[in-house]
């Protein structure tokens, strides 16, 4: 197998093929979850809007896999309350009726009688391996008393529980590593590519090193996102079946929103139809989003007209809210890679995933292009794609991935009570004060205690101490994350494989101590580190909207 495209859908069915023991290559041109998988609105959610259009399978098959994943990687996808404003009780009727019989209509208001009949379908569809409360409403009153920033003219609110994801990079990273540790034949290259086909056999270009190397698979999957027509052309086939659509989001810094919220995400419709978000994040609050139409994946960015559009529809919610751009500490962009379509609105697009299947040219070796699916539902895409690919091959599937536990979610002490013992125990066994061990644990599950040894001055007599420019972190928790987590660039480390640009601590100071970390580790010469620190600068500045200084950086290279 090879599958070309190392985000959520490649990743996850890497995963899910090397538990069946099946030879797989994972590919990705640039680093794991480096595209949209990487720019999500972060939620794992059973797609409650998916109802106004009558898709109550999606509905049914994202709430459960929501269920399935609070359960299977309880360290990285958690609950999230979530409050629906109510503007009025009958509207939204006719234009809900019109949508769920496929007849175009805008719906700005929804009504409490179309949310409350969509809450009670939307509880009933998730009843499988639910973990979570079903919906409750509130009218004005209570609602202004919890939430006294919220529009006065709301009728009631009604609140229902989703979950989010907090590192969506890592999760995609523990499927691969998942999967590496469970074939020995298995393996993944980031910042590989697909050079040239020559019959059955297909040249891989290193990227970094410029070598290629020459693969023979039975099988091809495009996991692609929205770069699948792009990668299917590199393979020598033509094909239409992707029509992208950007999806910008903001990290705001907002103390007075972030303190009413509580912990709770505030769902809703603006003016113009599309359904808005804001909920706390890091400490911060994330709010989204955008759906535009765009053609060249690469070039996508999230505009300032962008901006002034998310600013502007927080406000519609929250018109007492004294916010504007100097609020913003982080923004981001992706393209989901929804299917072709000639339909005006992107929003209208369907959020299913589809496989199209066609042949390398001149051979009968299959290339299964995987179009569609969101974060929520990769578990059971894959799922769907693994026995097709198994069938092909002749093989029986040997493991279900619906109860496997991912990365550190495996032995996941599940009550309070038990996560404390769990940590004073590593604690104890590591040497590390209480306090760093819970950080660990926070940040990556039970594979913390992997790390904590790593870190630990009595098991290795290491002198560990934490970042002068971001303490959270230490520096024997970067080195471990350099050496074993498939770290390229210097941009793997900051933007994926750990939190330090999303929680909006990236400095000069701090891409100075981890370069210089990175550079002991990986071996770099003075003149790459030069090289990795400009390339995080001119990421930074232009996808993220942060000015990194130009503070003198010689002493990381001279280290």
């Amino acid at each position: 197998m090879l599958i070309v495209g190392g985000g959520i859908n490649g990743a996850g069915l890497f995963r899910d093929l090397s538990l069946q023991q099946i030879d797989c290559l994972l590919i990705d041109k640039a680093d794991f979850a480096s595209g949209a998988s990487s720019a999500p609105s972060r939620l794992i959610h059973g797609g409650l809007k998916y109802l106004e259009t009558g898709e109550f399978r999606l509905v049914a098959e994202s709430t459960l896999e929501r269920n399935l994943l609070l359960k299977n990687a309880p360290h990285v996808v958690q609950p999230l309350e979530t409050i629906l404003p109510i503007h009025s009780y009958f509207g939204g009727i006719v234009a809900s009726a019109l949508r769920f019989f496929g007849v175009s209509s805008k719906l700005a208001d929804r009504g409490a009688v179309i949310s409350e009949l969509a809450l009670t379908i939307y509880d009933f569809l998730g009843r499988h391996a639910r973990t979570m409360p079903r919906h409750h409403l509130a009218f004005r009153t209570r609602s202004l008393r919890s939430l006294p920033l919220l529009d006065p003219a709301i009728k009631a609110t009604a609140t229902y529980f989703d979950a989010q994801v907090t590192q969506a990079e890592r999760l995609n990273y523990e499927l691969v590593a998942d999967g590496l540790a469970a074939c020995e034949d298995a393996a993944a290259a980031n910042y590989m590519t697909v050079d040239r086909v020559e019959g059955e056999r297909i040249w891989l270009r290193n990227l970094v090193s410029d070598r290629c190397v020459c693969v023979e698979p039975t099988i091809v999957v495009n996991a692609g996102g929205a770069w699948i027509d792009s990668v299917n052309r590199s393979l020598g086939l033509d094909t239409k079946y992707i029509g992208g659509a950007k999806g910008s989001h903001l990290i705001v810094d907002h103390p007075e929103l972030h303190a009413q919220l509580r912990g709770r995400m505030v769902y809703f419709g603006s003016k113009d139809g599309r359904i808005c978000l804001v909920y706390p994040f890091m400490g911060r609050l994330l709010v989204g989003s955008t759906d535009i139409r765009v053609d060249d994946p690469d070039q996508v960015r999230c505009e300032d007209s962008e901006v002034d559009y998310m600013l502007g529809v927080l406000r519609e919610i929250f018109p007492r809210l004294k916010l504007d751009a100097s609020n913003i500490t982080f923004r981001y962009s992706g393209v989901r890679p929804l299917p072709h379509s000639d339909t005006a609105n992107p929003g209208e697009v369907s959020r299913d995933h589809v496989v199209h299947v066609d042949q390398l040219p001149d051979t009968r070796v299959p290339v299964l292009s995987l179009v569609g699916g969101k974060w929520t539902t990769f578990r059971g895409f894959a799922e769907t794609v693994a026995d097709d690919v198994l069938k092909r091959l002749g093989h029986s599937r040997r493991v279900s991935t619906r109860q496997e536990p991912i990365g550190g979610g495996l032995a996941f002490p599940r009550s309070p009570n038990d996560r404390a013992a769990w940590i004073n125990g590593l604690a104890v066994r590591c040497g590390i004060p209480v306090e760093r061990t819970a950080a660990l644990f926070a940040r990556y599950g039970t594979t913390a205690s992997v790390i904590a040894a790593f870190c630990s001055p009595v098991r290795g007599g290491f002198d560990d101490h934490p970042l002068a420019s971001a303490p959270a972190y230490s520096v024997r928790e970067i080195q471990y994350l350099c050496e074993h987590e498939t770290v390229t660039h210097l941009a793997d480390l900051l933007f994926r494989r750990t939190a330090i640009a999303l929680a909006g601590q990236l400095t000069d100071a701090v891409v100075a101590e981890t370069a210089a970390i990175a550079a002991r580790t990986l071996q770099w010469e003075p003149a790459r580190v030069t090289q990795e620190i400009d390339a995080v600068r001119r990421v930074a500045r232009e996808r993220h909207g942060l000015a990194i200084g130009d503070a003198e950086l010689a002493s990381t290279n001279d280290g």
